[in-house]
C-alpha cells in the first residue's frame, strides 16, 4: 500500500481532501464501507492490517464521486469536516470492539478451558492481551488526535459523552486509558 496516513490527515484537518484512487483535490469525498480487497488501498485507516491488499475486513473507504462510482462503492458524500467525523466515528467503533474483546469476546475461543473463564486476559493469555492492549493504546492515541483537531477547527466534537462512558467501561475491567480517568 502506497497511502500515507498523516498526509491525509493533514489533508483533512485542512480542509483539502484528495482522492487517494486519483489524486484529485475534491471539496467533497464518498465515504463508504467494504469488504473488497481491491478497495483496501482506499481505506486510510486501514493501512496497517497485515494481510494488506488481501484483506476482506470492513473497512472504511473515502474515493471522490468518480472514482467511487467506477470502483463500485456506495456511500455518502461528505465535506472535510464530515469525513473527519466518519473517521473518529470509525475509530470510536474499534475501540468500543477492542473493549468488547477485553471484557467478553476472548472468552468465545474453543481453546480456553473452562477453569480459565473466570479469570482475566492478562492471565490465561498474557501475548494476546499485550496485543490487543497494543492496538487498544494505538487507536486511543489516533482518536486524541482527531479530538485535538476538532478543538483547534472549534467544531462539535460528535457523541461527546461517548468518550466518559468508554473511560469508566474501561477502568472498571481494571485498566488505564490515555483518554481520562
Amino acid at each position: 500500500m502506497n497511502f500515507n496516513w498523516d498526509d491525509a490527515l493533514d489533508q483533512i484537518f485542512g480542509r483539502h481532501l484528495v482522492c487517494p484512487r486519483c489524486k484529485r483535490d475534491q471539496e467533497t469525498m464518498v465515504v463508504g464501507y467494504s469488504r473488497r480487497p481491491a478497495l483496501t488501498p482506499f481505506a486510510p485507516r486501514h493501512g496497517d492490517c497485515p494481510r494488506g491488499v488481501e484483506c476482506e475486513a470492513r473497512k472504511l473507504v473515502t474515493l471522490c464521486e468518480e472514482c467511487a462510482q467506477a470502483e463500485h462503492l456506495r456511500g455518502t458524500p461528505q465535506d472535510a469536516a464530515g469525513v473527519l467525523a466518519s473517521y473518529v466515528l470509525d475509530c470510536r467503533r474499534e475501540l468500543d470492539d477492542s473493549l468488547d474483546y477485553l471484557a467478553e469476546y476472548w472468552r468465545d475461543d474453543p481453546d480456553i478451558d473452562e477453569d480459565d473463564l473466570d479469570r482475566p486476559l492478562e492471565e490465561v493469555d498474557p501475548d494476546a492481551f499485550d496485543e490487543e492492549s497494543a492496538t487498544r493504546q494505538k487507536l486511543e492515541e489516533e482518536y486524541l488526535r482527531y479530538h485535538r483537531q476538532f478543538r483547534e477547527l472549534h467544531r462539535r466534537i460528535p457523541d461527546p459523552g461517548w468518550r466518559s462512558e468508554y473511560v469508566e467501561q474501561v477502568h472498571d475491567l481494571g485498566y488505564e486509558t490515555l483518554l481520562g480517568d
